[in-house]
């Protein structure tokens, strides 16, 4: 702790590991300080699976060319253009040197999922998921000489003129609380455990949030920086937030806490009410916007409803779900008004129109007359028994962060580069998603910039 480091990253997951990688490769001496125990290390990519990098050709795990071109109109559609197009089309042109590269770091892919997830040709899966994907880049940045720190919590920053000088440690290691280098990286993620900061933006509705990852993530690096002179840029409120199940715990529930079942059924409020259209896009384009569409509910509450033909067709969770013989019986156990929900799957099955089912492709089974539709996948709930999941939004991660450039570097407030801090990973994630989500993207982000901010801080340390 009395050297002085060429690069310090603070952050544990993907965006700071391939950071600290990408730094030592170049020859800086690498500090990473983990505010985890190293049980809980890695932050949200323990709770990962997959990757979306742009690729030409068909390879052993993806079945099909995803060009740079429609990576960026599937980016546009999630975002609604509300994306750095400059640092967008950037990240999906390194994406591509990025399946290879993350190999070469001990990273193992696996083939891609089929079903209801659709992500054979555009996706990636880690071999063993995220905690698999995390222990290889750990093993690797100790293998090349990086030095890491866990329990270690960033109290303070200290950076004068928008040049970082230190970092101050609330607990002493080796004697000292004040850790040196030439360069910052910072990869600390967002501020979605931080619940009391998410309610100065969505009041008390954000008590019933439930955060998929990391408890860890609440936010004190970003917030140091903000104060400290580092432009901020993207919505406070807009978030990957995606429906998980109402039983899960507070924190780190992960991904078997998702449900992908929204498009087999319907959704309905506390009221026994559908409020938004169930069979809008593929399920991979469409799965991040059902969070925020929880959260506008009575409650933050909702229940997805489907029949017994339906329960092989989706990935199981955690949970089981709810039956009823009855819809009567089902509504009794979700203590939703029976009459009312008989109502709303009467009406919904009357308007299902005859169609050929493919969930695969946008299909012909859709609905007529009711508000709102469901133009896709639409078929009558009417064989016992009848089953729901009760769902909350869950929280992935925020979109306030720090602005960049291409080489990762931090920008003042007076729009001038920092002289030596860079961010990665979704601490910087608001340049490139503005809303919105695609299934992938946060790892590419992380891993595409993780490479950058450390490559460029490793030269900027040199020089």
């Amino acid at each position: 702790m009395t050297r002085r480091f060429d690069v310090l990253v603070i952050g544990g997951g993907n965006a700071a590991l391939c950071a600290a990688i990408s730094a030592r490769r170049a020859g800086a001496s690498v500090l990473v300080l983990e505010g985890a125990p190293k049980f809980y290390r890695g932050g949200n990519t323990r709770h990962t699976r997959n990757m979306r990098c742009a690729h030409d050709a068909a390879t052993e795990i993806l079945t099909g060319p995803y060009t740079e071109e429609e990576f960026w109109n599937d980016l546009l559609l999630v975002t609604g253009g509300q994306t750095d197009e400059q640092l967008a089309r950037f990240m999906i042109h390194e994406s591509k040197d990025i399946l290879n590269w993350i190999v070469e770091q001990g990273v193992r892919w696996q083939p891609s999922l089929g079903g209801t997830l659709s992500l054979g040709r555009t996706n990636s899966f880690f071999l063993g998921g995220g905690r698999a994907m995390l222990n290889a880049l750990y093993r690797t940045a100790e293998e090349l000489g990086v030095d890491i720190l866990y329990d270690a919590e960033v109290i303070d920053l200290n950076i004068e003129h928008g040049m970082f000088l230190s970092a101050q440690l609330k607990q002493p290691v080796g004697g000292r609380t004040e850790v040196r280098a030439s360069t910052l990286v910072a990869a600390a993620g967002g501020f979605e455990a931080n619940i009391e900061w998410l309610k100065q933006y969505w009041g008390e509705a954000a008590d019933n949030f439930l955060i998929r990852g990391t408890p860890y993530n609440r936010g004190a690096i970003l917030k140091m920086l903000l104060a400290k002179g580092v432009q901020d840029i993207g919505d406070p409120t807009q978030c990957h937030a995606v429906a998980i199940d109402a039983r899960a715990p507070k924190f780190d529930g992960g991904i078997i806490t998702r449900h992908d079942s929204v498009v087999f059924g319907i959704v309905v409020n506390k009221h026994a009410e559908r409020f938004y259209d169930e069979g809008e896009d593929i399920w991979p384009k469409r799965y991040a916007i059902w969070g925020r569409l929880v959260a506008a509910q009575p409650d933050q509450i909702a229940y997805i409803i489907f029949d017994s033909t339906v329960v092989t067709s989706f990935m199981p969770t955690l949970f089981p779900p709810i039956a009823g013989a009855t819809i009567a019986e089902l509504a009794g156990k979700l203590e939703l008004d029976a009459a009312a929900l008989e109502k709303t799957i009467t009406d919904f099955n009357a308007a299902v129109q005859p169609g050929t089912f493919d969930h695969t492709i946008l299909d012909d089974c859709r609905t007529e007359g009711i508000t709102p539709p469901k133009t896709h996948w639409a078929r009558k709930i009417e064989t016992p028994p009848y089953l729901a999941y009760p769902v909350r939004p869950g929280i992935t991660f925020t979109y306030l962060g720090t602005r960049v450039n291409k080489q990762s570097r931090m920008l003042m407030k007076d729009g001038k580069p920092s002289a030596n801090m860079f961010a990665a990973g979704e601490i910087m994630a608001g340049n490139v998603l503005g809303k919105g989500y695609a299934a992938g993207i946060g790892m590419t982000i992380g891993s595409v910039f993780g490479r950058v901010a450390g490559r460029e801080a490793a030269k900027n340390a040199r020089n």
